[in-house]
């Protein structure tokens, strides 16, 4: 009778993507199928899911708008307990885990252990998900620079970021910001002028997407459109009016002010 060998822990860390299953490298779907286990957070399709190795174990993880499953912590000692259990563990998470992921977090306490990390890049939600809607980072004469950043701090407080970003032409791209639309707005708009452009994009790349453009103005009439028990992203800047949307926006505020 063979004996079976027993297997190396190890655990790679998959960057899902932002969102459509499709939008995952081919590297990370191999890693994915090449799991013995498979720790999977909120923003992680079941499409995405449906495509993999049917006998591979997936465990969910995650956190969404304050409802975690584990802690951080305890996610840190389910990879390392998984590693040593089954092998190969594969954490899989939305976007690029290094983009507002606490990646290095994991990283550190896993290689604490003795266990080799591999990391395979995603590609960034902050980034992919304005782009499908035709909404560019940067443009000729309009926006040099773009800065992605997240709306709340640690202590749950507005990130000083914001208001560094809000005096500048850059383009800003705030994450974790929806239930904070009101406050991000107010503080945006000491500094930058009422008509400048605004995109909330939610399920960004899936085919429940949708984007709500307006100016910083205006924004607060489009609230009943944005579930704020949903992640999103908001897109502040003037490379916004390349939407299709804000044309249209912009001759209904005409017509409003004409009345």
């Amino acid at each position: 009778m063979k004996m079976e060998l027993e297997k190396t822990a190890k655990v790679s860390l998959v960057g899902a993507g932002p969102g459509a299953k499709d939008l995952i490298t081919v590297r990370g779907l191999k890693v994915l199928n090449e799991a013995d286990v498979i720790l999977y957070d909120a923003l992680i399709s079941d499409e995405l899911l449906s495509e993999l190795r049917t006998d591979i174990p997936k465990i969910y993880t995650g956190k969404r708008c304050g409802k975690h499953s584990h802690t951080q912590d305890e996610i840190n000692e389910l990879i390392v307990k998984y590693a040593f259990e089954f092998g190969h563990v594969v954490r899989l998470k939305g976007g690029d885990p290094f983009v507002f992921g606490r990646a290095n977090e994991e990283i550190e306490y896993v290689e604490a252990f003795g266990i080799p990390v591999s990391i395979i890049p995603g590609i960034s939600s902050s980034i992919a998900v304005p782009s499908s809607q035709g909404i560019p980072m940067t443009k000729r004469g309009v926006s040099s620079s773009f800065w992605v950043m997240t709306a709340t701090k640690k202590d749950g407080t507005i990130s000083q970021d914001l208001q560094y970003a809000a005096k500048s032409s850059t383009t800003m791209v705030i994450l974790m910001g929806i239930k904070k639309l009101s406050n991000i707005v107010d503080e945006v708009s000491k500094y930058r002028g009422r008509m400048t452009p605004v995109a909330v994009i939610q399920n960004g790349t899936t085919e429940n997407e949708s984007c709500v453009v307006a100016t910083l103005d205006s924004i607060h009439q489009h609230q009943s459109s944005i579930d704020t028990n949903m992640h999103g992203i908001i897109v502040i800047g003037d490379v916004v009016a390349d939407h299709p949307s804000f044309f249209e926006e912009e001759v209904q505020r005409i017509l409003h002010d004409a009345i």
